[in-house]
């Protein structure tokens, strides 16, 4: 059986003010195009389809518009969880209609809930879908006071899961979690406020393959056999340097699975630059990429009036501007001098010297010290 496995979607999402459903648009095509090209027999969608609970019309149409192409077009079934970011409700309503034609959707956590039962030429392949579930959620579904955390929570849904497995069966789950030793970036919204989110490899080491959404990064969690796919494009500037991919498996007859990862190019990358401000503007107009999501990190030590407005008439999307070398030295000013105690001229002095980067000169300081006169001479006269 040939499975395409892919998460946290997050459509909807706005970056630094940037909508960004164009770009996530632009990346599904590049999508729809690799389902065309390896035929899989199922696509799994490991939660965080939205990036809000309420997400917005256009992001709600971009996924109306990916889910009838892979149904309708190419006849492909769907698996999809809700994640942490998901509304359960949202997330299911409008989609009955396409059940019929391979979508199942499991927004809320429901034990009565059976597996999908995919076929292939070696026979069934259960598909066990764990949709995020808050961990009072869990305790209040099993009426079980032992249950206190994630990690509870995960372990008694896999023992339900388990009792009601079929012996001598392949069988793959999809779930929404931080797994122990999972590597995080800044854009994953924590799973709860206090305590450990974490749960343990142990549960899944029974399944042929485990299908994580939640952790943007590609990885593993544990053994070959679990993985997260990563987010569809990255997310923050902690993601600059992940590679996206999408994980496609191939399962034999007795269950053992072959991986594959396909990289997407997003329409505009996600970087960050390092540099002084005229060479980055020198090596703008060279670059090809120009238009790529940036963040600057600029290394002159002076003051620069509209440094942003001067790097986006080069580079049209910077999103966020660094400037280590300029904190420094404020945090130096702000220890050595008390500028309350300072007067207008060496207010002025101090200022120009970091906008300039020179020192001002006898006849700057004559002139201001005139304007200076000039202003408390009209003062008195009033």
């Amino acid at each position: 059986m040939k499975i395409l496995h892919t998460s946290d979607w997050h459509l909807g999402r706005i970056l630094h003010g940037i909508h960004l459903t164009e770009d996530q648009a632009y990346i599904l095509d590049q999508f729809i195009a690799l389902v065309q090209d390896t035929k899989p027999d199922a696509i799994l969608i490991a939660g965080d389809v939205f990036d809000r609970s309420v997400p917005p019309t256009e992001a709600v149409n971009l996924l109306d518009e990916v889910v009838s192409k892979i149904l309708m077009d190419l006849e492909i079934p769907i698996i999809m969880i809700a994640g942490n970011h998901d509304s359960p409700d949202r997330l299911g309503f409008g989609y009955r209609l396409l059940e019929s034609r391979g979508l199942n959707i499991s927004g809320k956590l429901r034990m009565d809930r059976k597996p999908v039962v995919l076929y292939d030429a070696y026979g069934p392949v259960y598909f066990h879908a764990i949709p995020y579930a808050e961990p009072a959620m869990v305790k209040e579904h099993f009426s079980d006071e032992r249950i206190s955390g994630h990690d509870d929570a995960m372990g008694r849904i896999i023992q339900h899961i388990q009792k009601n497995k079929i012996q001598n069966s392949r069988n793959v789950l999809l779930a929404h979690a931080f797994v122990a030793g999972g590597v995080e970036s800044e854009s994953e919204r924590p799973l709860s406020v206090g305590g450990s989110t974490a749960v343990s490899t142990d549960y899944f080491k029974d399944f042929n393959y485990v299908a994580l959404g939640h952790l943007h990064k590609p990885q593993r969690a544990g053994a070959e056999h679990i993985r997260y796919s990563g987010s569809l494009m990255k997310y923050s500037f902690s993601e600059a340097d992940h590679t996206k991919t999408v994980n496609f498996i191939e399962m034999d007859e007795t269950g053992n699975i072959r991986l594959e990862y396909t990289s997407l190019k997003p329409k505009r990358d996600l970087r960050c630059v390092e540099g002084y401000l005229q060479d980055l503007l020198a090596r703008g107009e060279m670059d090809e990429n120009k238009a790529d999501y940036l963040k600057v990190t600029l290394l002159d030590e002076g003051a620069i009036l509209d440094a942003i407005g001067k790097l986006r008439k080069v580079y049209p999307n910077v999103l966020h501007i660094e400037r280590p070398q300029l904190t420094a030295a404020s945090q130096l000013v702000g220890a050595d001098r008390d500028f309350k105690k300072m007067n207008e001229l060496h207010l002025f002095s101090s200022f120009l010297s970091q906008v300039t980067e020179r020192e001002i000169t006898e006849e700057q300081q004559k002139a201001f010290q005139q304007v200076i006169d000039h202003y408390y001479r009209m003062i008195r006269e009033e």
